[in-house]
Parts: structure tokens; sequence; C-alpha cells
């Protein structure tokens, strides 16, 4: 038996709803902001897909959508490349703030950092490290696949027009 299932049905589906709710507006404020918007919002419909059809009707197009992204971003070594860069950077800056070594005064800021600390810090280098797990995920899943396989393995008929092309 689950531990779920044990649970009152009340507090299961109250979880549910708030945890769905906040992975769905994390990804809605990650599309804009830096982040994994799509894969978040993914994972917000999956879960409020336990309690609502709306959810579940609209978990196909978004699927669909974070795969064809995701495999877009690893099809080249450069956007590979940069995507490990941009993690490391973010470790980096990560550890920076953590240190929070003095800086120049310069306008508003210094002589430490803004935000500085180890929280700060901590949460910029997972950051990062999100962002290397995803990219070794994207690399697995959709390296040297085509558009139409990565559609069909989400759940997508093949597009027709993009068959006639690659003949």
């Amino acid at each position: 038996m689950r531990f779920w299932d044990e649970m009152p049905s009340w507090l299961r589906r109250t979880g549910i709803i708030v945890v769905g709710w906040a992975l769905v507006l994390g990804g809605v404020a990650a599309l804009v902001l830096p982040g994994p918007g799509l894969l978040l919002l993914l994972a917000g419909l999956i879960v409020l897909s336990q309690e609502y059809e709306w959810a579940e009707r609209r978990l196909q197009p978004v699927r669909i959508k974070a795969f064809t992204t995701a495999a877009a971003s690893v099809q080249t070594w450069p956007r590979v490349a940069i995507t490990a860069f941009g993690g490391a950077v973010l470790v980096g800056l990560g550890v920076v703030w953590a240190v929070n070594p003095p800086i120049p005064e310069f306008w508003i800021f210094g002589p430490e950092l803004p935000f500085g600390g180890l929280g700060t810090g901590l949460t910029l280098a997972l950051s990062g490290v999100i962002v290397w797990a995803l990219l070794v995920y994207s690399v697995r899943s959709f390296r040297g696949r085509s558009m139409d396989e990565i559609r069909r393995s989400a759940g997508k008929k093949p597009n027709p027009a993009t068959r006639q092309q690659a003949r």
C-alpha cells in the first residue's frame, strides 16, 4: 500500500492542486525568466491531470512542444557547448556569491554583493547543476533523432511535409 492511499482524500487532492499550480506558475514565470519553463509547465500539467480533465487535454500539446524544443536545443554541438558553459557560469557565480567577497563601491552597489550570501550562492550553483542535468537528459534522449521520431515519442503523428522534404 502506498503512502498517499492511506492519506485522506481531501488532503491528497489539496496537495495535488497546490503542487500542480505551483509548478504551472513556476513554469509560466520561467517562460520569460531564465529557467526550464516548458518542463515546469509540463510537470504541473501532469500533476493537475490527476484531478482535472482540462489539464489532461492540454497535456499533449505542451509535451510535444517541450520535447521538440529540448530536441532542437541539442541538435548542434555549439548549442550543447553554450548550454554547458551557461551552467558553468551559474555554478561559478554561485561560488562567488556564497563567498560574498568585498567589491568596489559602484553607484548603489558595494562594499558587498547584492543579495550575497550562502542562500543565493547555493541557489545559483543548484541552477547550474540543474542545467547540466537537463542537458545530459536532452542529449541522451534527443541528440541524433529526427523531429518526426521525437514527435512520435511525444504522441503526435509525424508531419507529412517534413517526411516529403527528407526524401
